[in-house]
């Protein structure tokens, strides 16, 4: 007889949990495309251990992490800091002097956020989307009661990608 493996799932992903922000995806050969940006939405979901009144996970929690992490990326320009292709020529309080794809870029400091990705692109987007948003959770939450996050991010209707988080 197979054992029977049962797991809850809560999600929240609302119109107001989105962020408007600016990049440039780099392509292996060198080339990238041009600046522009998107309004991405963001889902999260959380698989649950369990859904008892004792461990009853409010929607509001998820919504407190799931909006402080848009709005740390909203009306921002995304930079991913490990890509090949980017070199910070010179960086302070005001602004960040930086190339991609040999472009020369003079960008406000406070408009832009740096990434420790290779890559902006939705999948990579998710993936650093859910660190961050793990961060954000009490760690109790984590131990036991959520046994892994789904993100999606979207970049336009029909289009985007997921990442999903494992405690186990």
């Amino acid at each position: 007889m197979n054992a029977r493996i049962s797991r809850h799932r809560i999600y929240v992903g609302k119109d107001a949990h989105k962020f408007s922000a600016a990049h440039m995806t780099v392509f292996p050969d060198g080339t990238k495309e041009r600046l522009h940006g998107h309004n991405f939405q963001v889902t999260v979901a959380l698989d649950l251990s369990e859904i008892g009144f004792k461990s009853f996970l409010d929607f509001g929690v998820v919504k407190t992490a799931l909006n402080a992490q848009c709005k740390e990326w909203d009306d921002r320009l995304l930079l991913a800091e490990n890509c090949p292709h980017f070199k910070v020529d010179s960086r302070s309080a005001s602004e960040l002097d930086f190339r991609l794809c040999g472009k020369r870029y003079v960008i406000p400091s406070e408009e832009v956020v740096l990434l420790p990705l290779e890559n902006i692109a939705t999948e990579t987007l998710a993936q650093e989307f859910c660190d961050r948003f793990r961060q954000r959770l009490d760690p109790a939450l984590l131990q036991g009661l959520v046994l892994g996050i789904e993100v999606h991010i979207t970049e336009s209707r029909g289009q985007g990608g997921v990442y999903y988080w494992s405690a186990v």
